[in-house]
């Protein structure tokens, strides 16, 4: 993507400040004003209060079916090394393993449904087949967006596959 980005393209979209702006300017010297801290926040008068961003986009846009399949395959791959290895040594690691995977996705699940209801929601499959993504890199079809989303969780499931075949060629 990056070889569309021209100068002409960085001239159209790029923001020119005439001024710096009153406002406290960050660490990092960018014209953004610092993000307000928890203290901050606690303590700054309700008009201030009305400016703390409390609507922040975490859905990432993609549909939850993906992050079913993700978990899924990452369970799958589990499965098939907890049975391809039978052993009672490897029972407690599996189950830890397990309940890993199904909290590390349970809880941003979660955590997205706390709260009020925010503006932004995740696109349906449908959706994202017809109309794509949005990226930092430029528009990305649909299907080349599942495509890297489910990469890396078939690898993992290949791996494990070939692990196992591996594994009862040289044992049996």
């Amino acid at each position: 993507m990056s070889e569309r980005l021209n100068s002409a393209t960085v001239v159209e979209k790029a923001i020119v400040h005439a001024e710096l702006p009153k406002a406290r300017v960050n660490t990092h010297g960018f014209f953004e004003t610092q993000p307000m801290g928890l203290i901050e926040a606690l303590s700054a008068d309700p008009a201030e209060r009305a400016n703390i961003r409390q609507d922040v986009d975490r859905t990432f846009e993609m549909p939850g079916m993906l992050y079913g399949a993700t978990v899924a395959l990452y369970l799958g791959f589990i499965a098939m090394l907890g049975v391809g290895f039978s052993s009672p040594e490897l029972a407690i690691p599996m189950a830890i393993f397990a309940i890993f995977i199904v909290g590390l996705f349970a809880a941003p699940a979660a955590w997205l449904r706390l709260g009020r209801k925010p503006q932004a929601r995740a696109k349906s499959f449908g959706e994202l087949m017809r109309g794509g993504i949005d990226t930092h890199t430029g528009r990305l079809k649909g299907r080349d967006a599942a495509v890297q989303m489910m990469i890396l969780p078939v690898l993992i499931v290949a791996w494990g596959s070939a692990v196992l075949v591996i594994a009862g060629s040289v044992g049996g």
